[in-house]
């Protein structure tokens, strides 16, 4: 979420891959998660059919989450779809090639509906009972509303509790929050997330934050400031 195993390989047909998929996919069901985001689940050309993403499983279908944005034309005529309407995919779905085991931690840094690939990874670890890496979340929003799939998370925190930590920051909580008040900041990863010399670091969130944390060629960010090797570090 490479196109199209060979039909005697015993693998399942991938929906997407590195290319251009050009697949028109039928809405099955849409769920609203809060104010302005939405969970659409769509139907695979058949039963069968997987996405294609690495650690996505599931045959038969693919959820998108997707935040309506205020002036974006594209998210509010997916937002306006109706179950049993189609949506045409001409693009291709990028995915992270993970490994099992390859970093005995990670440290995964989410703001708002960046929350997405970095769930994606959270759900498809934790769900492989093979799989011990530990997980480092920082999830930063604006107000307690855009706490996407909180339930889901707080309920991997129950369930791993030796194996997943998040912390939630807000910068605009409300009244007797009881989430801690701030950005995604050098002192706050220092206090929660500290260096490791065999961790990963997966990056998503608005342009500024990633701009932030990760620098650019001609300046370094938060996590080099930290300690932090760029091959450590990728940023969806």
């Amino acid at each position: 979420m490479r196109n199209v195993a060979y039909a005697d390989s015993g693998a399942p047909k991938k929906a997407f891959g590195s290319g251009p998929a050009f697949l028109s996919l039928e809405l099955e069901s849409t769920e609203a998660v809060n104010h302005n985001t939405k969970r659409l689940r769509f139907k695979l050309p058949t039963p069968d059919t997987v996405s294609g993403l690495t650690l996505t499983y599931e045959p038969g279908a693919l959820e998108l989450l997707i935040k309506k944005y205020p002036d974006g034309k594209q998210s509010t005529y997916i937002h306006s779809l109706k179950p049993g309407d189609s949506l045409r995919f001409i693009t291709k779905i990028p995915g992270y090639n993970y490994q099992p085991n390859k970093h005995s931690e990670i440290l995964l840094i989410a703001g708002g509906a960046g929350i997405t690939p970095i769930y994606q990874l959270i759900r498809g670890i934790l769900q492989n009972p093979e799989d011990h890496t530990k997980i480092n979340l920082v999830f930063g929003v604006n107000t307690d509303a855009d706490l996407l799939l909180r339930k889901e998370l707080d309920e991997y925190v129950s369930n791993f509790p030796s194996r997943f930590h998040v912390t939630y920051t807000i910068s605009r909580p409300e009244v007797g929050s009881p989430f801690r008040q701030g950005y995604v900041t050098k002192e706050l990863l220092n206090e929660v997330a500290p260096q490791s010399g065999n961790s990963k670091v997966f990056v998503c969130g608005p342009p500024p934050m990633e701009a932030a944390l990760v620098g650019s060629w001609k300046k370094s960010g938060i996590l080099q400031e930290l300690g932090y090797r760029k091959d450590q570090i990728h940023k969806f």
